[in-house]
């Protein structure tokens, strides 16, 4: 196999895993002084023995662990943790209570918003409504005016007029191209009415 490059027993392996346990258990080292052992904790041995005395079985039962019962362990916090958990909470406390002015700034901030927008839309209409009265009080002067001055034969002037002849590319309108032609059309060379018999 050496022929191939394939000498496995020379390499010296490494053992990825065992490798990143060594490293954490380097960095946990120092965390079992910091937390004192609870005083009157029960410790249960392999042998099933607890502090070094056996434990009491009743005859009745066959587990191992009948009549024992775990004694209440009262843990006291340390110091340090103690004293974390108080400065998270005051931390915790003052952010709500900067959240809750952030909050209510907001509120006022978009209220205002709100009123300055109203009011804005409120002097578009009324100056909208103004402009459309304006105009549609010009147009009823200028068809009054138009429809005194009607004579015969200046019918498809008239409606020429009233059509828009400016051919623009609109997918979503229908093709009108060939009635703008037709009116057209009929602008330059009017038909003569027929009379009645």
């Amino acid at each position: 196999m050496n022929a191939f490059g394939d000498n496995f027993e020379q390499q010296s392996e490494v053992d990825p895993a065992a490798e990143f346990l060594a490293r954490e258990q380097n960095a946990l080292a120092g965390l079992e002084d910091e937390i004192p052992p609870v005083a009157g904790a029960a410790t249960m041995d392999t042998n099933g023995s607890v502090n070094g005395d056996p434990v009491p079985k009743s005859e009745d039962d066959n587990d191992d662990f009948a009549g024992f019962t775990v004694p209440k362990q009262v843990t006291e916090e340390p110091e340090k943790i103690r004293k974390w958990r108080e400065d998270q909470k005051a931390r915790l406390e003052e952010k709500d209570r900067e959240e809750e002015r952030k909050k209510d700034e907001l509120r006022e901030q978009a209220r205002k918003e709100l009123e300055d927008w109203y009011k804005h839309h409120e002097e578009t209409i009324s100056k909208t409504k103004a402009a459309n009265r304006e105009s549609a009080k010009n147009a009823e002067k200028q068809f009054v005016a138009e429809t005194d001055e009607i004579e015969p034969g200046t019918e498809w002037e008239r409606i020429a007029k009233l059509c828009d002849f400016n051919p623009k590319t609109n997918k979503s309108s229908k093709d009108i191209s060939r009635m703008r032609s037709i009116i057209l059309q009929l602008k330059q060379n009017p038909i003569q009415a027929t009379k009645k018999v």
